[in-house]
């Protein structure tokens, strides 16, 4: 039963396909020179693949972490009473900050911290943060009022109610904040590419500058690939964490 159930989880097997793709690369060489028989090397000459993705990962996981840290430490302040009074302030921020687009944060990152990695790195922090930002109050707000006042009925503290209520009940609406914001950035990372950041996006601004639409599908299909992987770790997740939050009464009957 277990070997069937690992069969049918597709993430795994995503996993599995995308390491591939990352590995056998230059495998499909022959494959490009054929589709493209006017376009030499028809393959990305560049850094490797894998490495490439290396950068990317690191990039955005910094990046999400940042956001995520500074989001929901936000999120949990503007919804305690002590900070209420910012939360229209914080519910702003959220609401505009997400009309204006990646690339816009970007661009207004170079003039200021010039080109590579750091600009990059800025605006995904900026931009990512926000949808963390809203989910975390929404997540925060939702908890029943009745369910921390039994909290605090028990003798529980209020940093003992945030934590053993009010985070575990909110955990699946951050984590969607969360993962918005991380499918989101891996995108907006492959455009940092053409501000110098070293990603996946580096083949397709090359292709793009060389007019070689090989390179240009090569580094698409690989973050095409990585956001697809990812999604899928992080359905898993939020499965985990809803199976958590259900069975929280059984453990808790208090």
């Amino acid at each position: 039963m277990r070997t069937s159930r690992l069969a049918r989880e597709p993430l795994p097997w995503l996993a599995l396909g995308f390491a591939a793709l990352l590995l056998l690369m230059p495998a499909t060489r022959p494959l490009f020179a054929w589709a493209f028989p006017d376009v030499d090397p028809p393959l990305y000459q560049g850094e490797t693949f894998l490495s490439l993705w290396a950068s990317h990962a690191v990039l955005v996981a910094a990046a999400s972490l940042v956001s995520t840290v500074l989001a929901v430490s936000l999120g949990i302040f503007v919804t305690r009473p002590e900070g209420r009074e910012f939360r229209a302030m914080a519910d702003a921020l959220a609401t505009i900050g997400q009309s204006f687009p990646p690339v816009a944060v970007l661009a207004l990152a170079v003039p200021t911290l010039g080109y590579g990695a750091l600009p990059t790195f800025m605006a995904l922090t900026i931009y990512g943060f926000l949808p963390i930002l809203e989910n975390t109050i929404a997540g925060l707000t939702a908890v029943p009022a009745a369910v921390r006042e039994a909290a605090h009925g028990m003798g529980l503290s209020p940093g003992q109610v945030l934590r053993r209520v009010d985070l575990p009940l909110a955990a699946p609406t951050i984590l969607a904040g969360i993962r918005t914001s991380v499918i989101v950035n891996i995108g907006t990372a492959a455009i940092g590419s053409a501000v110098g950041a070293v990603t996946l996006g580096t083949p397709i601004i090359d292709g793009l500058i060389a007019d070689k639409l090989p390179y240009v599908l090569q580094g698409a299909a690989v973050v095409g690939a990585f956001a697809v992987l990812t999604d899928q770790a992080f359905e898993g997740l939020d499965r985990l964490l809803r199976r958590r939050t259900t069975q929280m009464p059984k453990r808790n009957p208090a």
